[in-house]
């Protein structure tokens, strides 16, 4: 791999080396590493649209990463990533694409990752997009995403993308059975032109089944970002799904929350706040030494943390 190549995985996966356990690293629409360990599979698709991560029960407190770095201007793909969640195994995954766009072609990548997790198993799941190169070519990221949950599972999803996208297209399915438990931490920054769309849509279909999905954004400058989420409640089951956003310049932001009530004991709640920094925060960083564009990105760093 070449050195802007290992400067996008060290931004989207944290890579400055190759990683202990299972992973998958795909450059420019190949693949690039891959190694296996005896509790974690990784199987290229037959017709090559993708791999199959397949972690055998039992397995605890082990690593799978995923990345996807493209530096070839005008390349786009879809990739199919299937994982195969053993019952009773804990496991952290770590995904995401770096886009870097030197041309004057669009440069793009489409990952649809579907997730089986068995019962009583849990997954943390790192999701980052990140978008880099001086080319006129645009950086678009869409990832579709499908979780199935059985019962006593559990996810935490972590879905950041803070620099560099011109386009992306976010859309999540999730199905929960009873007792799983699902939590969604959503970062995001957009600016200049950028445009941004997160759509989920989360059912509740087992008693006792949790979902909590949380959005933070900043839109600077002319940028556009839509944040719709739904929670469906179709058991005995608690849901809370939360858009916080901080608008700058002349962007624009669009917060959809809703809820879907179909037992009578679904227990679900929206909030939605969308507002500029206030003034006498940027006053009281200034008199402690800061430019007010500096106390301006220490309150957004701070926000986005």
């Amino acid at each position: 791999m070449d050195q802007i190549q290992k400067r996008l995985l060290e931004e989207v996966a944290d890579l400055h080396d190759i990683p202990e356990g299972a992973y998958n690293i795909r450059a420019n629409g190949e693949m690039a590493a891959r190694n296996t360990t005896a509790n974690i599979d990784i199987i290229s698709k037959e017709d090559g649209s993708g791999i199959d991560i397949r972690v055998k029960p039992g397995t605890k407190k082990e690593s799978v990463h995923i990345p996807v770095v493209l530096s070839k201007s005008g390349l786009k793909e879809v990739v199919y990533n299937d994982f195969y969640i053993g019952e009773d195994s804990d496991v952290f995954i770590v995904a995401g694409c770096g886009i870097d766009n030197c041309g004057n072609q669009d440069s793009e990548h489409d990952g649809i990752h579907r997730f089986f997790i068995g019962k009583n198993a849990k997954v943390k799941y790192v999701e980052k997009h990140y978008g880099a190169g001086d080319g006129l070519g645009k950086r678009i990221l869409n990832p579709g995403t499908e979780v199935y949950m059985e019962e006593g599972s559990s996810m935490e999803m972590e879905m950041v993308q803070i620099k560099g996208v011109d386009s992306t297209e976010r859309k999540t399915i999730a199905k929960l059975r009873a007792g799983a438990k699902l939590v969604v931490r959503e970062r995001l920054m957009t600016h200049g032109k950028q445009s941004a769309v997160s759509d989920y849509i989360v059912e509740l279909n087992g008693e006792g089944a949790n979902a909590d999905v949380v959005s933070r954004s900043v839109a600077k400058d002319e940028s556009y970002q839509k944040f719709d989420s739904r929670i469906v409640g179709n058991a005995p089951c608690t849901g809370h799904t939360e858009c916080d956003a901080i608008i700058m310049g002349n962007a624009k932001i669009l917060a959809i929350p809703q809820l879907e009530a179909n037992d009578i004991d679904a227990a679900l709640i929206h909030e939605a706040a969308i507002g500029k920094i206030a003034g006498e925060q940027i006053i009281k960083l200034m008199t402690l030494g800061l430019t007010e564009e500096e106390a301006e990105e220490q309150i957004v760093n701070g926000f986005l943390r």
